[in-house]
């Protein structure tokens, strides 16, 4: 995620990092040197007695914002979900420790049920950005917790059961009542609807032709641009249609990023900072004096 400053609309206007222009670049030079042929060849363009106009590419321009808005609007609304489902797995994982903190005062083992909360936070992140658990999961649980969640299919869902038996254990030892046991055991269920959440997010993509229709109509689109603009613009032809091409290879790009909340683009979610911050806020509950490094974002303002 980029995190800028406010920033006056001048220097806005040149602003590289956190934009997409860093991943169409190549593509827009592309248009660049193909709108240049086009004004060089064109004479002989004109002497084949073809002649492009604007009409058709006006209509066709509206129809493919329209369409293009629409899959924005289904992008961002995965990435709006995405978000509130993390912000729910903060507020369940203060919830959970409160209510365990508060029910078992005299209970040695909370650290390590932290620990236990932890880990399913970065498993959960691991899990969503397809990267191995083991060398981070090792710091917050024991060999034998360690070897039992990495075999299983779902390892932040083996995390949850562990959880569950650690209470279970306490009900069991008359620590916990029934009552307060089923109170508890709806934090978990809270964090189970997280993980289910942002399961279905992570493996049902949008529709693959519908994307890819849109893909072809936006770059056919920019390819025949300058065909139709020559005839007019003759010089100015590169340089307006790399600004049209611009627009839409920009909306095609950023819903691409926005489809997949959980990777590691710019304009994704800072999985990350939001683990790390669950990590401080249960240690400070817990009375931790030492605390990991708050994240903050580098020098590009990129906060992952």
């Amino acid at each position: 995620m980029i995190v800028r400053p406010q920033q006056h609309w001048l220097p806005r206007l040149f602003v590289w990092h956190g934009s997409v222009l860093p991943k169409i670049s190549s593509r827009l030079f592309m248009n660049f040197l193909l709108s240049i042929f086009v004004v060089l060849m064109l004479p002989w363009y004109t002497s084949l007695g073809i002649k492009l106009t604007v009409a058709p590419f006006s209509i066709l321009g509206v129809a493919i914002a329209i369409f293009l808005g629409f899959r924005n609007n289904a992008c961002y609304s995965r990435y709006s979900e995405a978000r509130l489902l993390w912000g729910q797995l903060m507020i369940a994982s203060r919830s959970l420790l409160r209510e365990v903190k508060t029910t078992l005062p005299n209970e040695s083992g909370i650290t390590h049920f932290i620990r236990l909360q932890v880990a399913f936070a970065h498993s959960l992140r691991m899990t969503l950005r397809r990267k191995p658990q083991a060398e981070t999961l090792a710091k917050y649980l024991t060999a034998q917790e360690l070897q039992v969640v990495l075999e299983a299919h779902s390892p932040a869902n083996r995390i949850l059961l562990i959880m569950a038996e650690w209470l279970g254990e306490r009900r069991v030892q008359g620590a916990l009542s029934d009552i307060l046991f089923q109170s508890i055991m709806q934090r978990l269920h809270d964090m189970s609807v997280v993980l289910s959440g942002c399961e279905r997010i992570f493996t049902t993509p949008l529709p693959f032709a519908y994307s890819l229709i849109l893909h072809r109509t936006v770059y056919l689109f920019c390819i025949m641009l300058p065909f139709a603009l020559v005839v007019d613009l003759h010089y100015m032809t590169p340089f307006v249609s790399v600004l049209i091409s611009y627009t839409f290879i920009s909306l095609d790009t950023l819903a691409e990023e926005l489809e997949e909340p959980f990777g590691v683009e710019d304009n994704d979610l800072p999985l990350d900072a939001i683990c790390n911050a669950i990590e401080i806020d249960l240690l400070q509950m817990q009375g931790e004096k030492t605390l990991p490094h708050k994240m903050t974002a580098d020098k590009n303002y990129q906060l992952t």
